[in-house]
This record gives structure tokens, C-alpha cells and sequence, in this order.
């Protein structure tokens, strides 16, 4: 009967037959006699191989040993007196050393494999049934959405009519005060009136540029002829041009006089400034720029960097939209990006102004003087002003007198809380211009008549409704400005959309839809809807629903807080890519009921409007629940990935 030393003092592998113990294991057994002789010369000759190979230090195994001598240790056989061999099996450094089956390995891994991807799959089948329970289960019951009911969204949108707009827009006109503040009050108490119950009016101190108590003029050298922006001699104005005259300037400009040679740069592009510069001496000239193509601060830019002392703006006709009347009708500008001028660099030259350059609106009629140009048509027949090339470039002296005064400009936020979601935020905005915001202030009256009026039958939306009238929108979207630069933390994780009401009626045309790219569908569904119920009956144009940038107060929650915005408005024509930056120009705005006497347009965008807002306000938890699904199935596979291996 054979019997083997098995140790693991050091960790080292099994050599041959015989373990080289470190530890010097003993085994007390109490054999007996006829045992010990039964192992004849083989055990006394394996005993001496043993001490020789202990002496000389032999690493030689020799030749492998009989697999039949390797049989396992049965612990039923072995059993020793002291026990001492049953505690070699139970310690973790026993090592058996037997005959494994092949394959026995992989199959082992194949297992582990398998249990642990049945784990995974039964994690994420009981978090499914947790999702499902939570997000179908509320604890209270869900009130009927407006986007889902369309009988109800029909009967709201059926409340919103002509009439109701243009008697909200006769009491807007009739204030005795036309200041900024007293329609900001005013809008204030009409707002607390239909519903809202969480309204504020807020102030801001900003500087303001605002028009000298003398109109700007241009003035011929040569002929000693003096013309006011819109080209009219300065002797030949009457008592009623005074205001019109007043209104055509350029806010935050450089003020003074300056002399100088008309020079012709078309658009103002590299290009047109590059041929300029390799010709004449640009150094303190007056550069005669038109608008479009370019941003206009970007083309100031360009003009100060050459040297130019001066700037003449004008609308080349065969820019202008249809029916817009260009040739003898100048217009005003604002130089200020946005926000509060008073925290911006200004110049170094004059303090208040945002460039170093004299900037002045003019009429195509007086550009077309100064350039010597010949006479346009129009049409397909238009000719584009230009300077000829062997006309004598006229002399002029530019005359600018704005003022600059530190004012308040007032904004009013009205809030409609949501129920699931209250703090995420859907922003409506207009303005409250003396003269440019009346139709977009009756048309957002109408909109929070139409809200609260359903929520006083028990509808509550699921996100909040944040309706904002802006003020000095015309001077750089001051009050939208500040108010988002004030609130920019919250609005950057929590603001949902912005709808613009900045000009919803500026022609009688076109509808056209514009909005960011997430909001493309939607818009185009809605603009869609309103095309079938056209209110030309029948002489309906396609949708046209564009991504370009919108002016006014959106400016803010698109360029610098990256919200998705939208916008519906009537134009008088498709506006071009290359035309688009004609909005700039803001030209004295017709009364709304001179414009659409009878408010049709003005009713096709509040519907269009609201129609968007419901889809907006539309939340659920389980859209957050559904944004966290990748990353909650990335914490359990990499908590099921570092389990044990068997």
C-alpha cells in the first residue's frame, strides 16, 4: 500500500513523485510490520533514490510515473489515527493531485458565462417592472391633456378670435401715457386680471441712446445742399417730419462731425473692402454701406479696422421686399449686441457710444444721390445702386447728435405652474415697444385669456408656463437680456422651449415658421394645420418653415443658453438667406389695425401660437426615467462584470 507526502509550503509545483517539504510534515502512523515488508525492495529502493536526489541536488524527475500509481486519496481508506490527514483536506492549501477529465474547465466557464447574463436579464426585467409600476401608477388622477384632446383644443382655439384681439388691442392703444412704464403696469394688471397668479414687474437702470433734440444731416460740400436721413432738403422739412426725422438714427453711435470722401463698398464684404483698400486711401472717409448679406456689427467691424471714419447705411431697392416703400424712407439701427450698454466696452473716443465710427440710416433716394448712380427700375429690371467708375466722388460732412441717458426700462413675467414638472419652463415672449410691440401685446393677452380660462375647469399643465412682455427690445433686447443673464443657471437646466412673439405681424403675404432644429416637425405640423384653413381660401402657399436665425428678444435664449425656439409671424415676402439680415432695419412700424384692419392675420398666428404651447407644456416622468435607462443598464452590467469568476 502506497502512501505520498503532499505540501504546499511554498506554493511550488508538484516535481515527480517526491515533494521536496520545506515545512517537514510529519506523518505519525502506526503501520504494522507485515505492511511495511509487504513493500519488498521497491519502497527501500525508492527511499534511497530519494536521499541520493536529496544529497546532490538533482532537479531530474526521471521518467514519468505509471498513471495507474496516481489515483486520488480516498479519505475513507486514509484515515489516520491522529486525524491528521483529514485536516490536510480541509486546509485551502491541500493540493489533490489527480487526473482531471478533459474539457472539465470550460465547461466551468461556460456555466459562469451563462449565470451571469441570467442575472443580468433578471435585473433588468424586475427594473422594468419597477419603471412600469412607478411611471403608470400616479398618485393622483392625470387631468385630460389639451394635445391629446383635439374636440378640446378645437374648442379653445374657436375662443380665440378676431374681435376678442382687436378690443384687447383698442384698450392697449387708448393710454393717455405712452411711456414704457405705463404699459408695463398696464400689462401687469391685466394679467393679475385674467388669472395669473404669480405676476412681477421688474426694473432696470441701462443707458439708453436716444435721438438728438435735432435730426442728424448730411450735407454736400460741393453745393453747400444740407439732407435730412430720409433725402429731403434740410429747408424744405415740414412740422410733420420733425418725429419721422428723429426716428432715423443709429443708437449707441459715435457722436460729432465729421468731413470726408463717399466712398462705395456695395455689401461691405472682404472682397468689396479689399478692392477699396487697393485703390484709395480709406484713412477718416465715409464708407456707403448696404444692408444685408452680413451681420452689420460684423461689417462695422471690417470698416473700423480700415480706418474708416464714417458710415452711411441704405436698403438698395431691388433688396427691399415688395411693397415695402425704401426710396424715401430712412430707418433706425441699434450697435448694441445686447443687454446693458453701460457694462459694455465702449469706445475710447466717446463715452456712451459702442463703435468709434459715425453711423447714420439713410433713404435709397438720398444713396443715390451721394453715389451718382443711375436711375433703377424695378422688378426683374432693378438695377442695384452703384458708384460708377469714372464718377467724381462727392464731399459730404456727416452730422450726429444722439444722447445718451441712464433710464429704466420695466419687464413683466407672468407664471402658469405645472403640476408633474413644475420646474422645467416653457418661455412665451413679446415686447411692450411704444413703437413696435401693440399687436404682439394683444395677441399675448388673448394667449393667457385662453390658458387660464381651462384651467379654471380644472386643467393644469404639466410644465410651467413662463409668459414674458419685454422691454427695450429696440435699443439691443435690453430687458431680455438682463432678466435671462439674471436667471441664466436656472434657464440653462430648465428651460423646454421659447415661443417668440418678438413681430408677429410684419406683412400680410407670407406665414412663415422658424425654429430650431428640434422643434422643426413640430412647427411644420402646426403651420400645415393652419394652411388648410387658409384665409385666402384656396390661394394658399406650401409650408415654409426655415431654421435661420430670428431677431429680436430671442436672441438671448437661442444664441447664449442654447434653448430651442419657435416662431410663427406674416411677412411680406419669403425672406432669402441672403437677404435675411434686412431685419435689422426697423423702420417706423405701422398702427397693427392699419396693417390688418380686420385682425385675420392677427388671429392665424395666436392660433398657430397656442396650438404649439400645449405640446410644449406636455411632460411626463417618464421621459426623465427613459433619459436614465442607458445609464442605469451601464451601472448593473458593470456590477454583474466584476463578479467572481468560478
Amino acid at each position: 500500500m502506497a502512501y505520498r507526502k503532499v505540501c504546499d509550503a511554498q506554493g511550488g509545483p508538484m516535481v515527480g513523485e517526491v515533494l521536496h517539504c520545506s515545512g517537514g510534515l510529519d506523518l505519525d502512523w502506526d503501520l504494522d510490520k507485515e505492511e511495511l515488508q509487504e513493500q519488498g525492495p521497491s519502497m527501500d529502493r525508492m527511499q534511497m533514490q530519494h536521499v541520493d536526489c536529496q544529497r546532490s541536488g538533482c532537479s531530474d524527475p526521471g521518467p514519468d510515473p505509471d498513471p495507474e500509481l496516481m489515483e486520488p486519496i480516498q479519505p475513507s481508506v486514509s484515515v489516520s489515527p491522529h486525524g491528521r490527514f483529514e485536516r490536510l483536506q480541509e486546509d485551502p492549501n491541500y493540493i489533490s493531485h489527480f487526473t482531471r477529465a478533459p474539457g472539465h474547465k470550460g465547461q466551468r466557464r461556460l456555466h459562469c458565462f451563462l449565470l451571469r447574463y441570467f442575472l443580468a436579464g433578471v435585473g433588468v426585467f424586475v427594473l422594468g417592472l419597477l419603471i412600469g409600476w412607478f411611471a403608470h401608477t400616479p398618485a393622483v388622477k392625470p387631468p385630460v391633456l389639451l394635445s391629446d384632446s383635439s374636440d378640446l383644443l378645437e374648442e379653445l382655439l374657436r375662443g380665440i378670435t378676431a374681435d376678442k384681439i382687436d378690443a384687447l388691442q383698442r384698450s392697449f392703444s387708448s393710454l393717455s401715457d405712452d411711456s414704457e412704464e405705463a404699459r408695463a403696469r398696464y400689462l401687469y394688471r391685466q394679467w393679475v386680471g385674467l388669472g395669473l397668479t404669480d405676476v412681477r414687474l421688474s426694473n432696470h437702470t441701462v443707458l439708453l441712446s436716444l435721438p438728438g433734440s435735432t435730426p442728424n444731416t448730411i450735407t454736400d460740400r460741393s453745393s453747400h445742399q444740407c439732407f435730412l436721413p430720409n433725402g429731403i432738403p434740410c429747408d424744405q422739412r415740414g412740422p410733420s417730419d420733425l418725429p419721422k426725422q428723429r426716428f432715423s438714427y443709429a443708437a449707441y453711435s459715435t457722436v460729432g462731425s465729421l468731413q470726408g470722401e463717399v466712398v462705395d463698398v456695395q455689401y461691405g464684404s472682404v472682397d468689396d473692402l479689399r478692392r477699396a483698400k487697393d485703390s484709395l486711401n480709406l484713412t477718416n472717409q465715409i464708407a456707403m454701406v448696404k444692408l444685408g448679406q452680413a451681420p452689420l456689427l460684423y461689417k462695422l467691424s471690417l470698416l473700423s479696422e480700415l480706418g474708416f471714419g464714417g458710415v452711411l447705411l441704405y436698403i438698395d431697392p431691388c433688396d427691399a421686399p415688395p411693397g415695402r416703400r425704401t426710396w424715401h424712407q430712412a430707418f433706425r439701427v441699434t450697435l448694441n449686441p445686447g443687454g446693458n450698454p453701460a457694462f459694455a466696452e465702449v469706445s475710447r473716443e466717446a463715452v456712451g457710444s459702442l463703435t468709434s465710427l459715425l453711423v447714420q440710416p439713410i433713404s435709397a433716394f438720398l444713396a443715390k444721390t451721394l453715389l451718382s448712380s443711375p436711375s433703377t427700375g424695378q422688378g426683374d429690371s432693378c438695377i442695384p445702386l452703384a458708384m460708377p467708375p469714372n464718377a467724381e466722388r462727392k464731399k459730404i460732412t456727416l452730422t450726429v447728435g444722439n444722447q445718451q441717458s441712464s433710464k429704466k426700462i420695466y419687464n413683466v413675467v407672468g407664471y402658469l405652474k405645472g403640476r408633474r414638472n413644475p420646474d422645467r419652463y416653457v418661455l412665451v415672449g413679446s415686447r411692450h415697444d411704444s413703437d413696435q410691440g401693440g399687436g404682439a401685446s394683444a395677441i399675448m393677452n388673448q394667449l393667457i385669456a385662453a390658458l387660464t380660462e381651462q384651467t379654471k375647469r380644472g386643467w393644469v399643465p404639466d410644465r410651467t408656463t413662463v409668459f414674458c412682455s419685454w422691454g427695450g427690445s429696440a435699443l439691443g433686447n435690453i430687458g431680455s437680456y438682463e432678466w435671462g443673464k439674471d436667471n441664466s443657471v436656472v434657464l440653462k437646466n430648465s428651460a423646454v422651449a421659447y415661443v417668440s412673439l418678438n413681430s408677429p405681424v410684419r406683412g400680410t403675404e407670407t406665414l412663415r415658421a422658424t425654429a430650431s432644429p428640434t422643434l422643426l416637425q413640430l412647427t411644420s405640423d402646426i403651420q400645415r394645420r393652419q394652411l388648410l384653413s387658409c384665409i385666402r381660401g384656396g390661394n394658399c402657399p406650401g409650408p415654409n418653415v426655415s431654421s435661420l436665425q430670428l431677431p429680436g428678444d430671442v436672441n438671448f435664449f437661442a444664441n447664449q443658453i442654447a434653448v430651442p425656439t419657435m416662431e410663427f409671424a406674416f411677412e411680406q415676402t419669403k425672406a432669402e438667406e441672403a437677404t435675411s439680415f434686412l431685419s435689422e432695419a426697423q423702420f417706423s412700424a405701422e398702427l397693427p389695425e392699419t396693417l390688418d384692419p380686420l385682425f385675420k392675420f392677427h388671429e392665424t398666428i395666436a392660433k398657430a401660437t397656442f396650438t404649439s404651447i400645449p405640446s410644449l407644456l406636455a411632460g411626463d416622468c417618464c421621459c426623465w426615467l427613459a433619459a436614465h435607462f442607458s445609464l442605469l443598464m451601464f451601472v448593473l452590467f458593470l456590477f454583474i462584470g466584476h463578479l467572481p469568476h468560478f
